[in-house]
């Protein structure tokens, strides 16, 4: 075989004038190769037309492809399969690259143009995920397009959840100040539950959220990317190619605001290349419906449990939650910021959301009133009963648990003398008994015998149930009755 190389030494030796036969001699190839490489130095390919197993079959593929110019090759081989084809899937590859794009049809598209306030088409993006701590969350955006201007709202949400899409919806329409008469959009789940061809169902919760608003819903075809070919180039593409690249972000308040500033110093005040105008002196408003007096609460909604820990249960995050509230059912609703929590439709906590997940967002006066009720837990009916008649009999109860004294035997001892010589008679004696401090029951026994007379009352009725006859009730301060009766004849004398 005659390289590259041997024709190289042909032309050297025939430039240092050595004749065809020397050449030959040297090169020890024949004189007629070597004439014929001098005039046309170029190295043949020899080429052989090899009969294949797939030359039988070419008609047939050939028919395949003029039915549908898309059909796979692994589908194409299993019919040739069935007719005799015994050859591979590799030279059935290599042969329908070299003729598919002969049947490949291409489809002609009719632009239109929506009047102003006629049509908004929408669309989600996703992109990627941020970051918080050790925890990933999910980004997505969703773009909405005002047809006709092309003026574009954006927002940035962890999930496209139906209330999110709800929200986003809610503040788009908004921002633009009223409402379309027609919503383009594909055929997600959270606005589309079925469809058979021109046959759609539509959410249920979804078809609640528009109604108010007067929109008429319009689900694309599948895999038809052109029927919302405005909001798909020019406004998910557009964010994706314009606004993401070369920026950071803290958390998702940050990419929105970002965003927003992008929205307002760029992509609605540039010369869109299609209407030669600026979105913004294109759009109008006036051309919209306007909104309903009464808009729609798109918030999260939940129906929680407040555990013994205080605190509810949340998107992979605990809340805190008044103390008094263990055990009973809340109603929690949520948006991209705050998280609030209702018992009975009034308000009881609120919260910044957390977007982190296995942390413990508390406020502080949970924790206090946690404190408090985990302490009046503590104390004993008797106790309780002997506090709540001031401060001062607190202060000497306080003082008294320093002392050797047994605290539950000493409690008993002053609810007996307390039902003996009445509550005015046992506070004076604990104030007398302090002011020498003396702390013990025995002092305040003392006092009272020397200064008070018993009451005259008869025994408390014994009941066969014990639990019963453990019951104590506070004795009603009479100060706080004559307060109102006082405050009731201001009201009357005023009012006369």
């Amino acid at each position: 075989m005659i390289t590259t190389s041997i024709i190289f030494e042909i032309h050297q030796l025939n430039n240092l004038g050595l004749s065809i036969r020397k050449i030959a001699k040297s090169l020890h190839i024949g004189r007629k190769t070597v004439e014929k490489y001098l005039k046309n130095p170029a190295v043949e390919k020899l080429s052989f037309d090899r009969p294949s197993k797939l030359d039988p079959f070419k008609d047939q593929i050939d028919l395949f492809l003029e039915t549908e110019s898309d059909i796979s090759a692994q589908v194409i081989r299993q019919r040739l399969v069935e007719i005799g084809y015994t050859g591979g899937k590799s030279i059935l590859c290599d042969y329908l690259k070299t003729i598919r794009q002969r049947y490949k049809h291409r489809r002609a598209f009719i632009r239109f143009e929506s009047l102003a306030g006629e049509q908004f088409q929408v669309d989600w993006g996703h992109f990627g995920s941020l970051a918080y701590g050790k925890a990933k969350r999910k980004l997505y955006c969703m773009g909405v397009i005002e047809c006709h201007s092309r003026m574009l709202y954006l927002e940035f949400t962890h999930s496209q959840c139906q209330e999110s899409l709800h929200q986003c919806f809610l503040n788009a329409f908004i921002f633009f100040g009223g409402t379309p008469r027609e919503l383009v959009h594909d055929n997600m789940l959270t606005a589309v539950t079925e469809r058979d061809g021109p046959l759609i169902r539509f959410n249920d919760a979804f078809l609640n959220f528009i109604r108010p608003f007067q929109i008429v819903p319009k689900a694309c075809h599948p895999r038809q990317p052109q029927e919302k070919g405005k909001v798909e180039k020019g406004a998910i593409h557009y964010i994706r190619h314009n606004f993401w690249p070369l920026r950071t972000f803290k958390d998702l308040a940050d990419v929105q605001d970002q965003a927003i500033k992008w929205r307002d110093e760029i992509a609605n005040v540039r010369v869109h290349r299609t209407t030669g105008e600026r979105p913004i002196d294109r759009f109008k408003p006036d051309a919209l419906r306007p909104l309903p007096d009464t808009l729609p609460d798109c918030r999260q909604f939940e129906c929680v449990r407040v555990y013994k820990d205080f605190a509810v249960h949340f998107d992979a995050n605990t809340y805190s939650a008044p103390p008094w509230l263990i055990g009973k059912q809340l109603t929690l609703r949520a948006d991209h910021h705050t998280l609030w929590l209702f018992f009975k439709e009034k308000q009881v906590a609120i919260h910044s959301r957390c977007w982190e997940k296995l942390q413990r967002i508390e406020l502080p006066g949970h924790r206090s009133e946690a404190d408090k009720h985990r302490l009046k837990n503590r104390i004993s009916e008797e106790a309780a009963i002997l506090m709540s008649m001031g401060e001062e009999m607190k202060s000497y109860l306080e003082n008294l648990a320093t002392t050797h004294h047994n605290i539950k035997k000493t409690t008993a001892k002053l609810l007996s003398l307390k039902r003996q010589y009445g509550t005015q008679a046992l506070i004076q004696a604990v104030c007398h008994a302090a002011s020498y401090n003396a702390y013990g029951p025995e002092y305040i026994e003392n006092i009272l015998r020397q200064q008070q007379t018993p009451l005259t009352c008869h025994p408390p009725v014994k009941l066969q149930n014990e639990a019963l006859n453990r019951i104590r009730i506070e004795a009603p301060l009479l100060a706080e009755y004559d307060a109102f009766v006082v405050q009731r004849r201001q009201k009357h004398d005023r009012s006369a």
